[in-house]
């Protein structure tokens, strides 16, 4: 049988199976599912464009933070610091679809330069002012400056440079919250040695980073809103955060319905039961995951992505910081509510030299990170990933600055505390 023969037989065996309606319907309606089509890949890539040009039209700003030898704020003035970023404003459609305008978005920093560990903020020059009298307000004695992007002066180069990278994701859906600052009592102001701070062994590991390395650690937040699209797809709907914690706290007090049982039942008139007189008992552990769950959604919400970088010289690179890495977020997770674990892994382990030839696929991957982390980007492509969501109080946890508990000798802090001159000196 030639090639012509089986073709004009699989046309036959087509047309067989098809009716002739169904194909006049395919012809007739054809024409208007390929504009469809073509519509929606021209849509994607004019909103690619007009965005890409709004974000290359803003000014950037990069905040360091330096902290006063004695600190007595606890993270709720973070939280309440951080409450500034909640802008859910993304311009009207105008904005949007032609500007390519979009909510604002910043990234909070934890920086180690060979072992020295300081404080960052990323944002648009636009908030500079606001957020800097925010910090002032909240965190009297600390001293802000604008400096150099830290991460520009950075150029990967493979043959004498070695990397890692990760994202971070949780362990649970976003309903559950983190283990937070609320849960090891620094809401109480204890005092200094009293306190457990989970940042403490976090600003530890990053003050015991050896000469040629660098560790850094940026957390990017946006305001969270409950009606947007999953990764930028609009195909996607998102996972009602609220929605989902309630689901949650009904699913742990209802299990099932054979666990109504354990109340007592509600006799009507005529002895038949309707009713139930209290909900079924709960574990102590269930009750505080339920607690927590109903604490959680009352805070403001944020989209939130985190990515760690582990880079130094060849001759220098200390496999056993990126274990350092991974383990500091364990102090923030919880068995019975969330936790951390590294998602995407920018770089794989390839067994096989054929695998990776020449380490191509590495290299490329480590310049794509570097990138991403340069352009805080996080929301959007090409640097797009599925942001967490967490409210301010877990944010707060994550990033604050701690008091004087963290004794830290690489962490600088501001070497004396200001104060004004009396306000009775003679003119």
């Amino acid at each position: 049988m030639t090639l012509d023969q089986a073709f004009a037989n699989i046309v036959t065996l087509f047309k067989s199976a098809v009716s002739p309606v169904v194909l006049n319907y395919v012809v007739v309606f054809s024409p208007f599912i390929l504009a469809i089509i073509l519509g929606r890949i021209f849509w994607d890539l004019w909103m690619r464009y007009v965005r890409a040009a709004f974000f290359f039209s803003q000014k950037y700003a990069v905040l360091e933070i330096k902290l006063p030898k004695d600190l007595f704020k606890s993270p709720l003035a973070m939280e309440m610091f951080l409450n500034s970023f909640h802008n859910p404003t993304d311009g009207n459609w105008y904005k949007q679809l032609w500007l390519g305008e979009t909510r604002p978005w910043a990234s909070l920093e934890l920086v180690s330069v060979e072992g020295q560990v300081k404080f960052f903020i990323w944002l648009r020059e636009s908030a500079k002012a606001n957020t800097q009298t925010a910090l002032y307000a909240n965190f009297p004695g600390i001293e802000v400056y604008e400096r150099e992007d830290y991460a520009r002066s950075v150029h990967y180069d493979p043959k004498t440079m070695k990397i890692w990278a990760s994202e971070f994701k949780f362990t649970k859906p976003d309903a559950y919250p983190i283990k937070t600052y609320v849960d090891y009592g620094l809401d109480k102001d204890p005092k200094e040695e009293f306190k457990v701070d989970p940042m403490v062994p976090l600003l530890e590991y990053l003050g015991s980073v050896g000469p040629n390395q660098q560790v850094w650690m940026q957390i990017i937040i946006r305001c969270h809103k409950d009606d947007q699209v999953k990764g930028g797809h609009w195909w996607k709907k998102a996972d009602l955060w609220k929605e989902g914690a309630q689901k949650e706290v009904s699913k742990i007090l209802m299990r099932d319905e054979k666990s109504k049982v354990a109340g007592d039942p509600i006799m009507d008139a005529e002895g038949n039961p309707t009713g139930f007189t209290k909900s079924p008992t709960i574990s102590k552990g269930e009750q505080a995951i339920v607690e927590a769950l109903e604490r959680s959604i009352t805070k403001q919400a944020f989209d939130a992505g985190i990515r760690a970088i582990y880079i130094a010289e060849k001759e220098f690179f200390n496999p056993t910081n990126i274990g350092g890495i991974i383990g500091t977020f364990k102090h923030f997770s919880s068995e019975h509510l969330n936790g951390f674990r590294p998602g995407s892994s920018w770089h794989k382990n390839y067994e096989y030299p054929w695998q990776d030839y020449k380490d191509i696929r590495r290299n490329r991957m480590a310049r794509w990170i570097i990138m991403a982390y340069k352009r805080r980007s996080y929301f959007f492509p090409p640097f797009q990933g599925t942001p967490m969501v967490l409210n301010g109080e877990e944010l707060a946890t994550l990033f604050h600055f701690p008091g004087s508990v963290a004794s830290t000798p690489t962490l600088e802090r501001v070497p004396s505390k200001k104060s004004e001159a009396p306000a009775n000196l003679p003119i």
